[in-house]
């Protein structure tokens, strides 16, 4: 039985594979050529295609609390129909993003990828023998990543047993038949991500079954405090109106940020509301005013800011 923090490293190690950050990236829209998820989202990014992203987006809606779930709803028959033009909708991926500020959707986040990914993955490590945090870190990535069948499969058949190897031998044996199966995949997405098998690798070289903290993997480093931190990208303020939002140094960043960007975005303008306001979003509102007959500032007041929030 792995330790709550264990579990979280174990997730946090994934995380940084999927997102890029330790804590997972709750907004995180991508859509990668050639990926057969096609639109992919959130801390563990799940997809269209899957039907998980569904799923996932489904229970965000129903909970009463949700603040986007009005606005969210309206697309929900799209992603039932599996539409592969929400590929393409930016609107939609703005509303997306502007979500991870919600603690409901990151709580939700959190229970689907348990429900979904952890729970199955811990149950599968059990099951074949696997006691240790790092084996249950590596059937875990690759239930998040795919094929974890067939890889396991194939490790029985090209090096033995678990139980004739015993875990730590076996456990060696699958990230390098993994690595090799990523290495020479035909789709060309999959191939760069053997960096996964790598940095597993280099756990095992190191001794580290246990997960012991501080850990750094892919150059991030994993410890008590940066899994204790607030997950990055996610703003719970200033609340909209105020203050004004203008091009600054430092840049203006936050929920008030996010929320003009996102009305920008359900007005036709192809803004990223990523919570920044840099030259580029500044640019943009200046269009959108000079559109609207209003002095093309750049500069959002609390009478624009209350056009465009709801």
């Amino acid at each position: 039985m792995l330790t709550p923090t264990q579990k979280q490293t174990a997730q946090s190690i994934v995380n940084l594979f999927e997102t890029g950050v330790v804590l997972g990236d709750y907004g995180s829209v991508t859509v990668i050529p050639g990926d057969t998820g096609h639109l992919t989202f959130g801390r563990s990014q799940t997809t269209l295609a899957s039907g998980n992203l569904l799923d996932l987006l489904q229970r965000y809606c129903t909970n009463d609390g949700a603040r986007f779930g009005a606005r969210l709803s309206p697309w929900l028959p799209r992603f039932a129909a599996t539409d592969l033009g929400l590929d393409n909708e930016l609107c939609l991926h703005n509303l997306l993003r502007a979500t991870a500020d919600d603690p409901i959707m990151r709580e939700t986040q959190d229970q689907f990828f348990d429900e979904v990914y952890w729970l199955t993955a811990a149950r599968i490590a059990a099951n074949l023998g696997i006691t240790s945090a790092l084996g249950t870190a590596v059937v875990y990535d690759s239930t998040v990543h795919g094929s974890w069948k067939a890889m396991r499969d194939r490790t029985m058949a090209q090096s033995g047993s678990l139980a004739a190897l015993g875990e730590k031998k076996w456990i060696a044996a699958y990230v390098a038949t993994r690595r090799a199966w990523l290495t020479n995949h035909p789709r060309s997405d999959l191939r760069k991500t053997a960096y996964r098998m790598d940095a597993f690798q280099r756990l095992i070289e190191q001794g580290y079954w246990g997960l012991e903290l501080p850990l750094v993997i892919r150059g991030a480093e994993i410890s008590p405090s940066t899994l204790r931190a607030t997950p990055p990208g996610c703003y719970d303020g200033p609340q909209p109106g105020t203050r004004s939002i203008a091009l600054q140094s430092p840049l203006a960043r936050g929920l008030d940020v996010r929320l003009v960007q996102l009305g920008l975005s359900e007005q036709g303008i192809p803004i990223k509301a990523d919570g920044i306001f840099g030259q580029t979003s500044a640019n943009l509102l200046k269009q959108f005013q000079a559109k609207k007959g209003l002095p093309a500032t750049g500069v959002a007041d609390a009478a624009l800011i209350g056009h465009l929030v709801e």
